[in-house]
């Protein structure tokens, strides 16, 4: 009986030792509309769960890294879970959709040892539009740890629509220039739906479930990372993190993270709530890293003239150019880009003299780069001028003397962590020599330009330049804009080289001159090139040249008002006491759509909506615009 007691008492001491180890751990945002359940599974794996209003919109997901050294994805035990530590943060943003970002968090850590005896903590961070977490290793080595890889998941029910954009296939393409995040997206995919290419999906990836809309992405993406995507993982039945594919690198350099520890990596972000809250959410920036130490009295965000959009190659010449800075001048935009060759099309003698010629009408010169070395077969060219810092300093130093303001790199060759090593360093070296930076050809920002103000813009997208060449691509377009504030555009600047109010050569464009129009407010982008050459701008009314002159870039603060990704979108910018109110339809059908300008509060402004294939214009009082009918593929703009 004494020995059938004891079993007993030990049987349940054991028990109930279990449940302390394997008791879940809820964590909440401030308002605790947000709810995170982390625990560990019967392997000792650890997982969370993530409600929104009492709703279940992740369901078991997991978490872990494989190290070359050690397992941290089983066998785990947990150490400590800290007390909820909440985390402010404000900060500027020289461009964006908000100039001034206060960022408020819960902070909750799960500090975990492996079968090794060696730690791995994850910091989640919940706010009031979603959650982010990160991996630490918190022990100090000089050793080089290498990940093999990540184990994080996103499991949603099978149910839930997806808006996707592919991964392509590396060194495949024009020249061998993939990936360049230049895919159309798919969309209200199930999640588990293989992308065509077969390398999966990039950020952000945006999603609807359970009434609740969902954006993933990741920032906070330093050197010793590499740029992730995500890949439905079929065991885990969920989407997973996955690393760059082997060919995404700078020359026989790092693919996969590598680093000394202590050892951070990169948020993984996930905004919940509405669609309003998903687009107005700053996460993508509130979770980067600060801004380096640098002078930014030379940063300016602006609207540009660019020759090479509709006229090409052979528009790169000095006649030309020095046509498209008057043309800047006349329309007060504060750039003119000047595109590839140039080195021998102009010659630096002669863009010396265009330089100091646009000083004397208020412009600035960007110059184009060529950023490969042998991971392309790219000739256009200046090309390998970049390479090392050395080569950098050089050419940078150059760009000085001759009175250049920025310049535009293109050709980069994916995520791998070198390639992403080498953006970092192009940053640093261009921020000592007062350079604004455009990357084209190139991997999502993830962030980047809190980090470095500079940073103006990124391509990243299968913009304006790609509907000037093919017209099954011009014939997407407009549901393709109508989707992009909800997913490429939402946190990261974007070069899409918006606006042809004219026509383009050889292709039968499928949008409105007011959806065009409405584009270089609807979208994000610290200097926006605009596509429309002088002869197409100068045959437009005059009204519409007035508006174009007085378009910022730096937009205090921005509201969404109504839309549905691929469907229409209607998004209001402020800077100071002025309010512009952009819209387009991206679907060929007409529609009507309810609009709540309440917030403006009875001004008076104008509305400019498409007309008999021109523009219409009238006088308006902000509350009494409350409707607004759109045209197949059209748009509207107003301003108060």
């Amino acid at each position: 009986m004494k020995n059938l007691l004891l079993t007993t008492i030990l049987l349940a001491f054991t028990l109930f030792g279990c449940k302390q180890t394997k008791q879940n751990h809820v964590f909440e945002n401030k308002d605790k509309t947000i709810s995170l359940t982390f625990n560990l599974d019967k392997n000792q794996r650890p997982f969370y769960t993530i409600s929104h209003k009492n709703n279940t919109i992740l369901d078991t997901s997991y978490l872990g890294i494989d190290r070359n050294d050690s397992n941290f994805y089983s066998n785990l035990s947990v150490l400590n879970v800290s007390e909820a530590k909440t985390i402010t943060d404000q900060y500027s943003l020289f461009h964006g959709k908000q100039k001034e970002i206060i960022y408020e968090a819960q902070q909750y850590t799960i500090s975990l040892k492996n079968e090794d005896n060696k730690k791995l903590n994850i910091i989640f961070n919940l706010s009031d539009d979603g959650v982010a977490f990160r991996y630490e290793f918190p022990e100090t080595s000089d050793s080089i740890f290498k990940i093999k890889d990540e184990k994080t998941t996103f499991n949603f029910n099978k149910n839930t629509k997806s808006f996707l954009q592919p991964m392509s296939k590396a060194k495949t393409g024009w020249e061998h220039t993939n990936p360049s995040y230049e895919e159309h997206y798919d969309m209200e995919i199930p999640v588990n739906k293989p992308s065509s290419i077969k390398e999966g999906w990039v950020f952000p990836a945006l999603f609807n479930t359970n009434q609740t809309w969902i954006a993933i992405t990741e920032t906070g993406l330093n050197s010793n990372y590499c740029g992730s995507r995500l890949q439905y993982n079929n065991t885990d039945e969920a989407l997973k993190i996955t690393f760059p594919q082997k060919e995404e690198i700078f020359t026989d350099s790092a693919l996969n993270p590598e680093s000394k520890t202590p050892w951070l990596t990169p948020w993984r972000v996930i905004a919940i709530g509405d669609l309003k809250t998903i687009t107005e959410s700053t996460l993508g920036t509130d979770l980067a890293d600060k801004a380096i130490n640098m002078d930014t009295s030379f940063i300016k965000s602006g609207l540009a003239s660019w020759s090479w959009a509709l006229l090409k190659d052979d528009s790169v010449n000095y006649d030309t150019t020095k046509q498209f800075i008057d043309y800047a001048s006349t329309m007060h935009w504060s750039y003119c880009l000047i595109d590839v060759n140039w080195d021998t099309t102009i010659g630096n003698e002669k863009m010396k003299a265009l330089a100091d010629y646009a000083k004397t009408k208020d412009v600035k010169l960007i110059v184009w780069y060529n950023s490969s070395g042998d991971w392309n077969t790219t000739p256009y060219h200046p090309k390998s001028k970049l390479l090392t810092h050395e080569d950098r300093v050089r050419e940078f130093k150059r760009m000085n003397d001759l009175g250049i303001s920025g310049v535009k790199i293109d050709f980069f060759g994916g995520d791998g962590q070198s390639m992403i090593a080498y953006y970092h360093n192009i940053l640093k070296d261009a921020a000592d020599y007062k350079l604004l930076v455009n990357f084209h050809g190139a991997t999502l920002p993830r962030g980047w330009h809190r980090t470095y103000p500079h940073l103006m813009t990124v391509e990243a997208i299968k913009g304006q330049e790609f509907i000037t060449f093919f017209q099954d691509i011009a014939d997407l377009q407009p549901s393709h804009c109508a989707t992009l504030p909800f997913t490429r555009n939402l946190f990261d600047p974007m070069d899409f080289t918006p606006m042809v109010l004219d026509s383009i050569p050889g292709i039968e464009r499928k949008t409105t001159k007011t959806f065009e129009l409405a584009l270089p407010v609807l979208f994000l982008s610290g200097i926006q090139h605009i596509a429309e050459t002088p002869t197409g701008m100068y045959k437009q009314p005059d009204f519409i040249l007035d508006y174009l002159k007085e378009i910022p870039t730096n937009w205090d603060q921005s509201k969404f008002i109504t839309g549905y990704p691929s469907k229409d979108v209607i998004i209001a910018r402020r800077q100071e006491n002025t309010w512009f109110i952009v819209g387009i339809n991206g679907e060929n059908k007409p529609k009507e759509l309810q609009l709540d300008l309440s917030f403006i509060k009875d001004k008076d402004g104008y509305i400019i909506t498409d007309k008999n294939e021109t523009f219409d214009k009238s006088m308006i009082n902000s509350k009494n615009l409350t409707t607004i009918k759109l045209q197949p593929n059209g748009g509207f703009v107003a301003k108060f």
